[in-house]
């Protein structure tokens, strides 16, 4: 195929493929496009023309690629990507006139604790834009951000997509909570013998400080496990429970009263917070403008 010969492909098609591939069904590549099942179902049928393949095969509630959907996908997704940062080039951003719609990836911590400030500045500055936030963790930003569902997450990270580009926000050191009136602070005895409340996405009963006390042959007494952030001020108040939360989590909840702060009595290692984004959109001046006020109010430069 020559590209005289592209004109009769619609472009359309292309991105109706590649949310296929992401999401493996025509109902969820219909929400996801916002497009009736119908829809969805004709412009597969088109492609399979266009590709002289059936592309995907149903298995179960699943439809799977064939090997030329895969081969197809492989050069298509940069190619993608590419057309959509030369767009992305070609447009302009002003923050004050703008009302478009950003979507966010935030770990329930920064969401907790640094997301206000950014608010605060966005509407300052934007007071037409939408922030659609969802929540990640570094098992949920890899999928996001390669379905496009997000443009920019922040959460501690592992593996991301290939062509994801990803940058270091700040380094976390954790910190001790307690609501208790006992004055001194906190020793390895006292940690061990009190109990504690964990932050667990998952609903995970133990942590990085259990592999920490492992090594010195001490453990810890978990008694509330919760998913969020949002409440442990109130959870803790009155009780002697202990949590260990990140630095800038500790400063956001002693800040409403109720609660302080200290070292802990244990080393444990520190924990980057990233910032990752798609490369199709690494050039894209909103984004660039996001993630520049990201930067500011998520980022520390003293832990840099």
């Amino acid at each position: 195929m020559n590209r005289n010969d592209l004109r009769r492909v619609d472009l359309n098609l292309l991105i109706v493929f590649e949310t296929l591939m992401h999401e493996r069904s025509v109902t969820r590549a219909a929400e996801k496009l916002f497009l009736g099942q119908p829809a969805i179902s004709a412009a597969l049928s088109r492609l399979r023309n266009l590709f002289d393949d059936p592309l995907f095969v149903r298995t179960g509630r699943s439809m799977e690629p064939s090997a030329r959907a895969n081969e197809i996908f492989a050069l298509l997704s940069p190619a993608l990507d590419s057309i959509s940062t030369a767009v992305s080039r070609a447009a302009e951003f002003d923050p004050a006139t703008s009302n478009a719609v950003f979507r966010i990836g935030l770990s329930d911590d920064a969401e907790f604790a640094l997301l206000p400030q950014l608010l605060k500045r966005v509407r300052a500055e934007a007071p037409g834009i939408v922030l659609v936030v969802r929540r990640v963790n570094y098992l949920l930003m890899p999928t996001l951000l390669a379905s496009g569902e997000i443009s920019v997450g922040v959460s501690y990270t592992s593996e991301l997509p290939a062509n994801a580009k990803r940058k270091v926000l700040r380094r976390s050191k954790p910190k001790l909570l307690r609501a208790d009136s006992v004055p001194g602070s906190i020793t390895l005895d006292d940690f061990c013998a009190r109990p504690h409340a964990l932050v667990s996405f998952a609903g995970d009963l133990s942590g990085f400080i259990d592999e920490a006390l492992d090594e010195i042959d001490r453990k810890r007494h978990v008694v509330l496990a919760v998913p969020q952030f949002n409440g442990l001020g109130s959870l803790l108040a009155g009780t002697d429970i202990l949590a260990t939360v990140p630095d800038y989590t500790a400063d956001a909840l002693t800040a409403a009263g109720g609660l302080r702060a200290e070292d802990l009595p244990i080393d444990v290692r520190s924990f980057e917070l990233h910032m990752a984004w798609r490369g199709a959109q690494d050039n894209d001046p909103a984004e660039r403008w996001l993630r520049s006020r990201i930067q500011m109010f998520f980022g520390d430069p003293d832990s840099l």
